[in-house]
């Protein structure tokens, strides 16, 4: 092989390492990055969902009260809103079940929430239940509860998922990261391997011609080197061989005359 092949076959694999490196990692972000960003939109959208239905039961419960006080109008007007306000929560919880288990929290919900309704559907003024304090604590605050707590539970599944979702990202990361450690460490050992065979089969061979011109120059002897490699050095040598050959039979013509 010819010295400049020599040389850019060695530039040429340590750039083919590093693009490679470069095109993994690359690969691995791109692959990550779009599986997390769609997991996480979907994580924070039932989220969401989970405490716009948090805010509507509050408001119930807190509509409730007003009824048991005699404030109907009011009390009604509350029920209605935040009824909606649930219902839109449900809606949207309901049609982004992407988590395993998330189906099950969705029916728990869809039934806590309906036996609370149908406690509060009932009418509670001029009842017995009016101003009936024992009467909401054990019945409709307990559903109350029942039907927050079935909320919570969707929210904290969506929370332990997100949270193991930049878990999987920051792993994501270190795998992007280990094709560029991967390439240097490579790129290190090729770089060390080049250099050695760069003084063994290029600067060695010049340092041994350089040697032998100035033995021929200084001592007159014979230029006698070998550069085993078939390359311009060998071509050189073998040039410089020649050389001294003409120029010494051309001296020992010119002694003779």
């Amino acid at each position: 092989m010819r010295l400049r092949l020599k040389i850019l076959s060695g530039f040429l694999i340590l750039a083919l390492m590093l693009s490679l490196a470069g095109v993994w990692s690359i690969y691995e972000l791109k692959s990550s990055s779009f599986a997390v960003e769609d997991l996480l939109s979907e994580n924070y959208k039932s989220i969401n969902a989970g405490k716009a239905m948090i805010e509507a039961l509050e408001r119930e419960d807190s509509a409730v009260l007003l009824l048991m006080l005699g404030r109907w109008q009011e009390g009604r007007s509350i029920l209605a809103s935040a009824d909606s306000l649930f219902r839109q929560g449900f809606e949207v919880a309901a049609h982004n079940v992407t988590i395993p288990g998330e189906d099950a929290h969705i029916e728990a919900i869809r039934s806590d929430y309906d036996a609370y309704k149908a406690i509060w559907e009932k009418p509670i003024m001029d009842t017995e239940r009016e101003g009936n304090l024992s009467w909401y604590f054990e019945t409709t605050h307990d559903a109350f509860a029942e039907a927050k707590a079935s909320v919570n539970g969707l929210i904290a599944l969506n929370d332990r998922t997100m949270f193991e979702t930049a878990s999987a990202m920051r792993q994501g990361a270190d795998r992007a990261v280990m094709p560029g450690i991967v390439a240097i460490v490579a790129a290190l050992v090729f770089s060390l391997l080049f250099s050695y065979f760069v003084n063994i089969h290029m600067v060695s061979p010049v340092v041994r011609i350089t040697d032998g011109v100035k033995e021929f120059l200084h001592e007159q002897k014979g230029f006698d080197v070998r550069v085993e490699t078939r390359d311009e050095l060998s071509d050189l040598a073998d040039s410089i061989r020649n050389l001294i050959a003409h120029a010494r039979v051309a001296r020992q013509q010119g002694d003779a005359n």
